[in-house]
C-alpha cells in the first residue's frame, strides 16, 4: 500500500508541476495574495474528483464517448483565448489594482477563505473552475492516465489515488503560498506587464495546441 501511494505521489507530481492553465492562475493568484487558499483548495479538489473518478473505471467509460472530450477541448480552447487576450489586455494597459503588491494582505487579499464567497471572489472561483474542467489535458492526465496506472496496483489503487490527490494538494497550496516570496521581484509595473505578457502567450498557445491536437 505503501509503495503504492509513493507511486501515485510520483506520478502525480510529474504530471502536475509542468506549466498549465491551474498553475499560472494559482501563481498569480499567489502573487496578488488574493484568494489564494480558496483558489488552491478548488484546484486540489477538482484534482482530487477527477482522480477518484478515474480509479472507479469512469475513465473507461467515457472512452466510449469520444465526441465529450472534443466538446471540451472546443470549449476549453475558446476559454483560454478569451483569457489570454484578458492578460494580454493587462500587459498593454496595465491597471493599478492589477499591479499592487502590498506588504500587507488586505482583508479580501488574505490567503483565508472567507467565510461567504462575495463578489470580489465569484470571478476568481468561475475562472478557476473554467481552466480545471474546460482543460481536456486535465482529463487525460488524471481520468485517463492516473485512473490506467491506478489498476495496474490491483488492491492499492486507491492508495495510489490517495497519493496522487497528495501531490495535488502539497503543489497547489504550495505553489499559491510560496508565490508572496516572489512579491518582491515582482512590485514594479514593468515585472507585472512581463508576468500577464507571459500568461497570454501560454494561454493561447494551450489553446493552439488543443484546436490542433486530435
Amino acid at each position: 500500500m505503501l509503495l503504492a501511494a509513493l507511486a501515485g505521489l510520483g506520478l502525480g507530481f510529474s504530471l502536475i508541476v509542468a506549466i498549465g492553465a491551474q498553475n499560472l492562475f494559482v501563481l498569480r493568484q499567489g502573487l496578488r495574495r488574493e484568494h489564494v487558499l480558496l483558489t488552491a483548495a478548488i484546484c486540489a479538489a477538482s484534482d482530487a474528483v477527477l482522480i477518484v473518478l478515474g480509479v472507479s473505471g469512469v475513465g473507461l467509460a467515457l472512452q466510449a464517448l469520444p465526441w465529450l472530450l472534443t466538446a471540451v477541448r472546443w470549449a476549453g480552447a475558446v476559454f483560454l483565448i478569451g483569457y489570454g487576450g484578458v492578460a494580454a489586455r493587462r500587459a498593454w494597459r496595465p491597471s493599478g489594482e492589477a499591479l499592487a503588491v502590498d506588504a500587507t494582505p488586505a482583508a479580501t487579499g488574505s490567503g483565508s477563505v472567507p467565510v461567504a464567497v462575495g463578489t470580489r471572489a465569484m470571478p476568481v472561483v468561475l475562472t478557476c473552475l473554467a481552466l480545471t474542467w474546460l482543460n481536456p489535458h486535465v482529463y487525460l492526465d488524471t481520468v485517463f492516465l492516473l485512473g490506467s496506472v491506478a489498476t495496474s496496483h490491483g488492491e492499492g489503487r486507491w492508495a495510489f489515488a490517495a497519493g496522487a490527490v497528495m501531490a495535488s494538494v502539497v503543489w497547489f497550496f504550495g505553489l499559491g503560498l510560496a508565490a508572496r516570496l516572489l512579491s518582491p521581484w515582482l512590485s514594479s509595473p514593468r515585472a507585472w506587464r512581463v508576468l500577464d505578457a507571459t500568461i497570454a502567450v501560454v494561454m493561447v498557445a494551450i489553446a493552439i495546441g488543443l484546436l490542433v491536437s486530435r
